[in-house]
């Protein structure tokens, strides 16, 4: 959901604004009840990382040619402005989100779980997990409400993102999020990886059937339980989040294998990297490939021993090796917008960026109010 501070977290730092609005329990990533996510997809990417670290640490690579002409943002632009740079990879947590106004879940008086009190869950962390769900559906829906797709626009580092794809730079965007903003920034669905499940899509958990965003939407707001319209069928419709207890989207094993091999540039903004498997992206992509992070704080990002066995290792911003790592310490909007003026794109992102606020400001204008009945529109 949204920042460092994951629902299923209660000791990860929070960065930017402390917000966790958008982005999927953490639990939900890290399978803290010894299930895994997809057991073939994390045997491979151990081994992968396993084997790149003992080479490492046995000195049998030696360290690459840098790509950059500096290391910094400035060198980050250079490259990123060259003919070399073909197949950016994005990757995105809460802290991308925060600016949009999505609510946190644990400022005092505030928060959403403080707004879930009355529901009496056994753990703030319930209202993600799978088997509480199946008992007690009302609470995430209540939630869901307060988060819904549709109440918030995309920020300067959505569309930052959207840029990168019009530019012909992106090979795909990872997200952690569940806001599905930068699919209304306009980013094409085949470039998301939402490795923690989406509002998007809907399926009910009795016989599968799939319903729309705007069908959910309409049973949210009309404070209903959405179950299934099948004949016979009297399932909860949940949308396509992954909650404690269920495994990672197919999608996100499948483009883990394909997309890191081909990135000549990784740019991680909004996340603590706290959170595996997604964290652990950072570590496969080629020994060359610059990388950059975008965030108020280094997180978890820093390279230990734990994390460097199982994982390959982390960022070495500190480091007098130090070839290809940049750390920008900056609000993702704040760094999206340093980064594009560098690249001259300063002006027309502020340009995309107001037009798009007035369209969908528009859009929503003209909008008829809620249909609170009870029909729903599946889709097959």
């Amino acid at each position: 959901m949204s920042s460092n501070e994951e629902p299923g977290s209660s000791k990860d730092k929070v960065e930017n604004d402390k917000s966790v609005g958008a982005e999927a329990p953490e639990g939900a990533a890290k399978q803290d009840d010894g299930t895994d996510d997809n057991p073939a997809e994390k045997d491979s990417m151990d081994m992968f990382s396993l084997s790149e670290y003992l080479a490492r640490s046995l000195g049998l690579r030696e360290k690459p040619e840098s790509r950059l002409v500096e290391i910094s943002l400035a060198g980050i632009a250079k490259f990123l402005a060259s003919e070399e740079c073909k197949n950016v990879v994005t990757m995105a947590g809460a802290g991308i989100s925060t600016s949009a106004g999505i609510p946190d879940f644990r400022s005092p008086g505030t928060g959403l779980y403080d707004n879930l009190a009355s529901y009496n869950l056994p753990h703030p962390q319930a209202i993600f997990d799978i088997s509480f769900f199946r008992e007690n559906p009302k609470p995430f829906f209540v939630l869901a409400k307060a988060l819904y797709p549709g109440s918030f626009k995309p920020t300067p580092a959505h569309y930052f993102i959207k840029l990168l794809s019009d530019k012909g730079k992106l090979l795909r965007h990872f997200t952690q999020n569940i806001d599905t903003l930068e699919r209304v920034a306009g980013l094409d669905g085949d470039k998301i990886v939402e490795a923690h499940g989406t509002f998007y899509s809907n399926h009910c958990q009795e016989c599968g059937l799939e319903f729309s965003l705007e069908w959910m939407k309409e049973q949210i707001f009309a404070d209903v339980i959405p179950t299934c319209s099948e004949e016979g069928c009297l399932g909860v419709v949940k949308p396509d989040i992954v909650f404690f207890g269920e495994t990672l989207p197919k999608r996100f094993a499948e483009c883990v294998g394909q997309d890191l091999d081909e990135c000549d540039l990784l740019i991680v903004m909004g996340t603590s990297l706290a959170v595996q498997p997604f964290a652990s992206l950072a570590s496969r992509v080629p020994f060359s490939t610059p990388r950059l992070y975008i965030n108020l704080e280094k997180g978890s990002s820093s390279c230990n021993p734990i994390s460097a066995l199982l994982f390959g290792g982390g960022f070495q911003f500190d480091s007098e090796d130090n070839y290809r790592d940049v750390f920008k310490e900056a609000t993702c909007d704040a760094g999206c917008q340093e980064l594009a003026d560098l690249l001259g794109w300063g002006d027309e992102l502020k340009t995309l960026v107001a037009s798009e606020h007035k369209r969908i400001d528009a859009a929503q204008a003209k909008q008829p109010p809620a249909n609170t009945s009870q029909k729903k529109s599946k889709t097959s």
